[in-house]
C-alpha cells in the first residue's frame, strides 16, 4: 500500500463513511446535519474527557502490548506506519479520519440502532481484531473492547465530540508510539 493509498482510505472514512448513517437518520427521524454532527455539543469538557480518555487507555494499550504474548500478533497497521514512514502530519490526518468518521458511522448511526454492546464487538471485528483463526489477534481485541465500550457509553454521558476526541487522541498516540519505535529501528 502506498501513502497515497492510505490517504484516500482516510478520505474515504472521513468524508463517506458517515454518510449511510446521515441518511437513514435524516429519512427516518428528520435528523439534520447540524443536529447529526452535533455541533451544539462541541464543547469545552467533552472535548477535553475524551482527549484525555483516549490518551490514558493509548497508554494502558501500549504496555499491554508489551506482554510477551503479543510478540507474536503482527498488527498490519504497525508494518504499514513502518513500510510508509509516516511522520506526525500523516499520524494526526490518518487519526483525524478515523475519529471523526468512524465515530459518526458507529456512535451516530450504528449504535442508535443496535445499542451499545453490539455495535462495540462489531466495531472491533470489522477492525480484524477478533477472529477464530487467530486466537492471539482476539487478545488484542480484548485489549480494545474495553475502550470502544467506554467511549460508546461516553457517547450517550457526554456526546459525539467526546467519542470523536477520545479516538481521535487514542489512534494518534498509537501513531506517535509506532513512529517512534520506527524511527529506534532504522
Amino acid at each position: 500500500m502506498s501513502k497515497k493509498h492510505l490517504y484516500l482510505l482516510g478520505l474515504v472514512t472521513l468524508l463517506i463513511f458517515p454518510l449511510p448513517a446521515y441518511f437513514i437518520l435524516k429519512h427516518q427521524e428528520g435528523i439534520e446535519l447540524k443536529e447529526f454532527l452535533q455541533l451544539n455539543n462541541f464543547k469545552t469538557i467533552p472535548v477535553s474527557y475524551g482527549l484525555l480518555f483516549g490518551i490514558t487507555y493509548a497508554f494502558f494499550a501500549l504496555v499491554a502490548l508489551k506482554a510477551d504474548i503479543f510478540d507474536k500478533i503482527p498488527l498490519q497497521i504497525d508494518k504499514i506506519v513502518k513500510d510508509l514512514r509516516l511522520n506526525f502530519t500523516d499520524a494526526i490526518f490518518l487519526s483525524f479520519c478515523a475519529g471523526f468518521g468512524e465515530e459518526l458511522l458507529f456512535r451516530s448511526g450504528i449504535q442508535h440502532y443496535l445499542g451499545i454492546l453490539i455495535t462495540s464487538i462489531l466495531f472491533v471485528a470489522i477492525h480484524g481484531y477478533f477472529g477464530i483463526k487467530n486466537i492471539k489477534m482476539s487478545l488484542y481485541g480484548i485489549v480494545v473492547l474495553p475502550f470502544i465500550l467506554l467511549i460508546s457509553m461516553g457517547f450517550e454521558h457526554f456526546g459525539l465530540w467526546f467519542s470523536i476526541c477520545a479516538h481521535f487522541s487514542y489512534d494518534l498516540t498509537l501513531f506517535i508510539a509506532m513512529i517512534q519505535e520506527g524511527k529506534k529501528d532504522q
